[in-house]
Parts: structure tokens; C-alpha cells; sequence
């Protein structure tokens, strides 16, 4: 054998255990790769410049679903159940709920498993999906479900659909969705094969079961998830479904910008 074909032996032999290695730290560290929690401690008190009241909700395996229920100070036109992304903590997320009590609707947020002052850690899409089920079955408790808006962004618009599939709220708005995040890894990962991924999060799947009025949010400098999703997604519509382009508009900072603000007026 010649040096050069030896050369090219290892490097492409080096090739392949690097490829593998790949992916299976992949496959081992997704959720650490998906998920991105901030832990509070137990004891934590939350401050926001509005009235909330906080819950805590017991799985069916015993761990604690920290949850927080803010109030608008006029009368309630109903109430929006907010999924949040997949940094972070209610800390941060908390400070959401204002763009929405001022339009007269109270707010229903979720940290996840790990998140916050939530107890465990995520290990499947069931239970992850079984968990807002859990939290949805709450809130009606509480609320007619007619009266009950959900609302996804970014990492929760995949279990936001699957609630108004499985439900039926007044209406489903998502913010910068995925088509799937088996979409999101071919786009990003290409190389990487799609069956080492345990959490699909199908919301094209999802949303073409679901009845109640559909708004998708999306930008189109969108840098995280690629604007292209919401096109995709825009395929499975209703008639009267929408999809609202925030021109230059970005993952992050949505709620802050006049695009976003003024489509909402018309929605709610």
C-alpha cells in the first residue's frame, strides 16, 4: 500500500469515528442540547409589576409543575395560556404577561420540568406533552375553555399545537414556530441522520387537527427558526387561518416591536 493510500485510509478511518462520535453525543446530550433551564431555588420569590397568583401542580410521578396565573385589572376577556421558549425560567418569561393583561386577558404560564422552581427533568416528548396536558386540565378548573387562548413560542409552539389538537380552546397563536424539529435538524444538522432524535415535536402534524382558529407570528430575519417553517406550516391552514410576517423581524424581542403589538390588537 502506498503512503498516500494509507493517508487517505486513516484520515478517512479518522473521518468516521469523528462522525460517530458525533453522533452519539448527539444522541446522549439532546436534551441538554433542546432544553437550556434556569433553576430557581425553592424558596424564590417572584416580583412583577402586576397582580399573579402562583400554583404548584403534582405529576402523576410526584414531581412539582411551578406555574403562575396573572390578572388583568379589568374585567377578563379570557385567559391566554403561554407556552414559553426553551431558555430560561418564569423570572424572565414572567415579564411577558403585561403585553396581554393590558389588552384585558389574563395569563397562564408554565416552567417545565427543570425549569425554575420546577421539580425532575425532561426525558421524553410524551411526558413533556403529558405535563401541558396536565397544566391544560388545570386551567379549565378555572376557566370555560371557550374562553381559553394558547399561545406558543418557539420550543412550546410544537406543544401548543398538540393542545388545540387534542382540545378545544377559543383559539392557537404561535410565535416563530417549527415545522418540525425533525425540519429544524435537517436544516441545521443535515448530516446528521434524523432517527437519533427522540423529540420530533411535530406541529405540521398537530395543526392540521386543530379546529379553533389558527395565527402564526413569524419574522423573516428569523435566525433560529428559519422563516420557511411558517410557509410550511401556512400549507395545512384553514381558510381562515393566518400567517402575520413581521418583516426584519427577529427570534427574540417579538413582543417589543409596534408589527407585532398592532397585529395583536386585531387578533385579540
Amino acid at each position: 500500500m502506498t503512503t498516500i493510500k494509507k493517508i487517505a485510509r486513516v484520515l478517512v478511518i479518522g473521518g468516521l469515528v469523528l462522525y460517530s462520535v458525533l453522533c452519539i453525543g448527539l444522541y446522549c446530550f439532546q436534551e441538554n442540547i433542546i432544553f437550556v433551564p434556569t433553576k430557581l431555588p425553592d424558596n424564590f420569590e417572584f416580583k412583577f409589576g402586576l397582580p399573579f397568583e402562583e400554583y404548584t401542580i403534582t405529576t402523576p410521578d410526584k414531581e412539582q409543575l411551578n406555574t403562575l396565573l396573572f390578572t388583568t385589572d379589568s374585567a377578563s376577556k379570557g385567559l391566554i395560556f403561554y407556552l414559553h421558549g426553551n431558555a430560561g425560567s418564569l423570572r424572565s418569561w414572567g415579564n411577558v404577561a403585561m403585553t396581554y393583561t393590558q389588552r384585558g386577558y389574563d395569563v397562564f404560564l408554565l416552567d417545565y420540568r427543570g425549569y425554575g422552581k420546577s421539580t425532575g427533568e425532561i426525558t421524553s416528548e410524551q411526558q413533556f406533552f403529558d405535563d401541558a396536558q396536565l397544566v391544560y386540565d388545570f386551567i379549565k378548573t378555572k376557566y370555560a375553555e371557550d374562553q381559553i387562548i394558547v399561545l406558543g413560542y418557539s420550543i412550546g409552539t410544537g406543544t401548543a399545537a398538540m393542545l388545540a389538537a387534542n382540545n378545544q380552546p377559543k383559539q392557537l397563536i404561535l410565535q416563530a414556530p417549527y415545522y418540525s424539529l425533525v425540519d429544524m435538524m435537517q436544516q441545521q444538522y443535515s448530516i446528521v441522520p434524523t432517527f437519533l432524535l427522540n423529540y420530533r415535536f411535530e406541529t405540521g402534524k398537530f395543526i392540521q387537527e386543530v379546529k379553533a382558529p389558527i395565527v402564526v407570528f413569524h419574522g423573516t430575519n428569523d435566525r433560529i427558526i428559519y422563516y420557511g417553517s411558517s410557509l410550511k406550516l401556512q400549507e395545512h391552514f384553514k381558510p381562515n387561518d393566518q400567517l402575520i410576517t413581521l418583516p426584519n423581524g427577529r427570534h427574540n424581542g417579538m413582543h417589543n416591536t409596534d408589527d407585532y403589538l398592532n397585529a395583536l390588537d386585531k387578533i385579540l
